[in-house]
């Protein structure tokens, strides 16, 4: 088969790869019909992520018809077109048992925090992702589901990750009819927080971010208010004195460790900006949250020291919530709300890359240029 394949900081190619095997009773082996680039594949594009390993496969959101599967699967076969979510999990543990699916206990070696995550390095349990054009798809029985037959598939394969992940964050906020809510990041997952917080009986949403052409479809999508923080002296003051220097009541930060800047800039989190390893984004939500108020964190954030403060939070009584999404614990609302068309996830698609030219796909993404806020990729299997 065609491939991605990671040879570096800023080296991807499309080579030849053996097309995975069924390796355990419950696997599956789907052909990719859709697949996207996430803001988060930045970090590994980067060099940002630890071990990342030359030969890999990036890809968490994707989508497929079912080529084989195993002795033991019984709710798929051959020929169904599925919709897979990001995390890898075994449905049986502890966490799982709790729908904490982004935490499953049995399925990452190598951390104690994160589950499995397709195409995201080794720290995240090493599995190949979805810019192919076949994926192994572990736990067959547990994590992949039937797309609707109302349902396309570019709304599909934004389910499988950002659409959910934003939805989480606002749902993390514990949203109150009437709350004002500011949102940091303007990306993908950021624009579905804001269009989300509408959804939870949100009174006023404030979409923050620097690029211009985000804030418009922050005006467009989610109907919300905008401010580029560029033209401020300090953006937590202009949050204070647009809420009556109370703060607001739900702050989303949706921007996390954006990997943009050098790896010193990573590690010491000195770049004042919005990107990798600096805690700027997480600490203007603080400040710019009220007292008592919720700072939901739904940014992806590496294992890297950053400077949080955590004693204004203490003192202020907020209450901080964040996590991996559990994306399949959100499908049935969301299914609900794009059958109902409160929500097309598709709207946020701006361009369309086929297998063979990704590697120019994810330098328009990261450099952010064209207008691009979310790329699919479309494989050309036969």
């Amino acid at each position: 088969m065609r491939a991605m394949v990671y040879r570096g900081p800023y080296r991807i190619r499309v080579e030849e790869k053996d097309i995975p095997e069924i390796e355990h009773p419950n696997d599956a082996i789907v052909k990719v019909t859709q697949a996207a680039i996430c803001g988060s594949d930045l970090h590994l594009y980067h060099g940002m992520m630890p071990d990342t390993r030359v030969g890999m496969t990036f890809g968490h959101e994707f989508v497929g018809i079912v080529e084989k599967v195993g002795p033991t699967v019984e709710h798929l076969k051959p020929g169904d077109r599925v919709m897979v979510p990001f995390n890898i999990f075994c449905g049986t543990c502890y966490f799982c048992a709790r729908g904490l699916y982004s935490n499953c206990h049995n399925v990452n070696p190598n951390a104690t925090a994160v589950g499995g995550i397709y195409g995201y390095s080794h720290t995240c349990g090493g599995y190949d992702g979805g810019q192919g054009e076949y994926v192994r798809v572990p736990f067959a029985d547990v994590g992949p589901t039937l797309i609707p037959d109302w349902m396309g598939e570019e709304d599909a394969v934004l389910l499988t990750d950002a659409c959910p992940t934003g939805y989480f964050g606002a749902q993390l906020g514990d949203i109150v009819e009437g709350d004002t809510v500011v949102v940091f990041g303007a990306g993908p997952v950021g624009l579905f927080a804001a269009k989300s917080s509408w959804l939870m009986g949100a009174g006023r949403v404030i979409v923050i971010d620097h690029l211009e052409y985000r804030l418009e479809k922050a005006r467009t999508f989610a109907q919300a208010e905008t401010r580029n923080f560029t033209e401020y002296e300090d953006i937590v003051v202009e949050m204070k004195k647009t809420t009556d220097y109370l703060g607001a009541d739900v702050v989303i930060d949706a921007v996390g460790a954006e990997a943009d800047g050098n790896l010193i800039q990573h590690v010491t989190a000195a770049k004042l900006k919005l990107q990798g390893g600096s805690p700027v984004a997480l600490n203007w939500a603080i400040d710019s949250v009220r007292k008592g108020g919720t700072v939901s964190v739904i940014g992806a954030y590496g294992p890297l020291f950053s400077a949080v403060k955590f004693g204004d939070a203490m003192n202020k009584g907020l209450t901080l919530r964040m996590n991996q999404c559990p994306v399949k614990r959100q499908w049935p609302r969301l299914f609900e709300h794009v059958r109902n068309g409160y929500l097309k996830p598709s709207e946020l698609v701006t361009h369309r890359i086929p297998l063979e030219h990704i590697a120019e796909g994810y330098h328009i993404f990261s450099a952010k240029l064209d207008g691009c806020i979310k790329p699919l990729v479309v494989p050309t299997a036969a």
